[in-house]
């Protein structure tokens, strides 16, 4: 399906997604009773998203196709939970110190920690995120590198064997890192095996590693492991985990920020 297919959908309907990506399937009834709308204006939504390919209809509800093995689209997760990115990327950007390296990967999440950095001075960015670096190219006092690659069409990602090589050459300061979802054994996951790679040579390459990840990513599942929690040095974050994560950050050692 087309981006700009993808990209109408409307802040409804993306708070309906993000309901099935929790409880991957649910009635008209429990949609329309969460969302706080009629039944017709459920029925609509499924209907237009059942033409993008988005969702599954069935007798009497509504499922997620493939929830473990294909994202929503960048467009879309632009707007999921914006306000809460939002906020996660001012208190990385308070965090970080000036004159440091930082390696910024793939996601939404880590753009918006791009847009936060506008105004600092003195920073070195390395990133395979052609989004990320044609925020930060607009700051004159903030040094861009970016990864060579493969360019994934759908979020101008760059991925591949090509990445990986360029990326092991530099040692960083901080690696600031998204993720699709955090599972409830503490495992880091994502969808894309390219794009895996890329982020375990990432942390491997960081003297820190800082995960980014709003609420929406307990608990949800995804095909590729990345890494653990126990790999990681803090959590930025937009809401209190819910358990067992905060049994599982203190076990690992990880520093929890929820960002106000």
């Amino acid at each position: 399906m087309s981006k700009s297919k993808h990209s109408t959908a409307n802040p409804r309907q993306l708070l309906l997604l993000e309901q099935l990506r929790h409880s991957q399937s649910a009635s008209v009834e429990q949609l329309a009773q969460s969302l706080g709308v009629t039944l017709q204006t459920v029925r609509r939504d499924v209907q237009r998203l059942a033409e993008q390919g988005l969702v599954t209809r069935f007798h009497g509800g509504v499922r997620l196709p493939g929830s473990t093995i294909e994202n929503l689209a960048h467009p879309q997760r632009e707007t999921l939970h914006a306000e809460g990115k939002r906020r996660i990327a001012r208190a990385v950007a308070q965090q970080i110190p000036p004159g440091c390296s930082v390696i910024l990967n793939i996601g939404t999440t880590t753009e918006a920690v791009a847009r936060a950095l506008l105004g600092r001075q003195g920073l070195r960015v390395i990133t395979n995120n052609i989004n990320v670096a044609a925020t930060l190219s607009g700051n004159p006092d903030c040094e861009v590198i970016v990864a060579g690659g493969v360019v994934r069409a759908r979020d101008r990602g760059i991925v591949g064997e090509a990445a990986v090589d360029f990326l092991r050459q530099f040692r960083v300061d901080i690696a600031i890192i998204g993720i699709s979802g955090i599972e409830p054994d503490g495992t880091l996951r994502d969808y894309d095996l390219r794009e895996v790679k890329v982020a375990q040579t990432i942390i491997a390459q960081a003297r820190e590693v800082w995960l980014v990840a709003d609420h929406s990513k307990f608990n949800r599942p995804a095909m590729v492991q990345l890494a653990t929690l126990a790999q990681i040095d803090r959590l930025f974050t937009d809401a209190p985990p819910p358990e067992p994560f905060p049994r599982l950050l203190q076990e690992a050692g990880v520093q929890c920020t929820v960002a106000a």
